[in-house]
């Protein structure tokens, strides 16, 4: 599993910061999550194939997680993409980017699926054989969400000198790596554990931008390999945070603590700080495991 920090700065872009975009890899996917302005400069910056993201999940309508969409749909039509592009986010994603669409005449060169998110409870929102994707609901000032993804258990991995051992036919190896028992001709029953290793273990990731300090989200996010939350304060300002329902590093770090992940990563800094790794020191005195994303970062776990 491997995440690409484009941005995780709050509000506009700077010089050398950028608004909140990621891309996560994982299964061989890549998923790109939220699209603040500039972010298809960071996508080449990072050496990201454009072609390779097929799915787009934006956090809610608000511009640093969002006015970078139609620039990067819009570049994906100058590349002479063909293949199917899938955008989830709030109601209203579709309108917004179709009517730029239309009054810029530019219309793309593949088709767009939109898939507008409503519901204020957790749900799946794509799933294919090898990942699933589920929404964090969230409280900021509008409509918001946040995903997590989560890998399907593999193929259990057979053990060949175990088969070869029992002259198990090559007819049986699927059902043996689906967890089957097989049965020889005597009747014996070998059991699966004797004919496969444990596959690697499945591996989880919860982005949850924007948001107030929300309790509610643990159980969805509860366990997950790793954490990303937003930090937009340090503790000075969590009557600041309160108001304009961010969260500060310490929130943070508590949902990390009581939702039991493994590690904690922090982002969406408010521009007002000169440097960040108060941020982390602020949350380690609450959840060792702290991280701190910035631009181009590539954390791999």
């Amino acid at each position: 599993m491997k995440l690409t920090i484009l941005g995780c700065y709050a509000a506009t872009p700077r010089t050398l910061t950028n608004p909140t975009s990621q891309v996560l890899e994982i299964r061989n996917r890549l998923f790109l999550i939220d699209c603040g302005e500039g972010t298809q400069v960071q996508l080449r910056k990072n050496k990201i194939k454009f072609s390779k993201i097929n799915h787009i999940f934006i956090s809610h309508l608000h511009g640093d997680h969002l006015y970078g969409l139609i620039g990067t749909i819009s570049t994906f039509s100058l590349l002479g993409r063909t293949t199917d592009l899938h955008i989830y986010g709030p109601k209203g994603i579709k309108e917004l980017i179709l009517l730029q669409l239309k009054l810029t005449e530019s219309w793309t060169t593949y088709s767009l699926f939109f898939h507008e998110l409503e519901s204020k409870e957790s749900e799946v929102v794509f799933e294919d054989n090898k990942v699933i994707v589920k929404t964090i609901p969230l409280k900021h000032r509008v409509y918001t969400n946040g995903f997590l993804f989560q890998e399907k258990p593999a193929e259990r991995k057979l053990n060949v000198e175990a088969v070869q051992q029992y002259d198990i036919h090559v007819a049986y190896y699927q059902k043996i790596k689906n967890g089957g028992n097989v049965t020889l001709d005597d009747g014996t029953v070998i059991e699966n554990k004797k004919l496969t290793f444990d596959p690697e273990p499945i591996k989880s990731y919860a982005f949850c931008s924007d948001t107030v300090y929300n309790e509610e989200i643990i159980p969805v996010i509860a366990n997950t390999d790793v954490l990303y939350h937003e930090s937009t304060f340090l503790d000075s300002e969590a009557r600041l945070a309160e108001k304009t329902l961010h969260s500060t590093s310490k929130e943070a770090a508590t949902i990390a603590l009581k939702a039991n992940v493994k590690q904690l990563i922090l982002g969406h800094y408010s521009t007002r700080y000169d440097g960040i790794e108060r941020f982390k020191e602020e949350a380690e005195t609450i959840f060792p495991n702290v991280l701190l994303g910035d631009d181009g970062v590539l954390f791999e776990f």
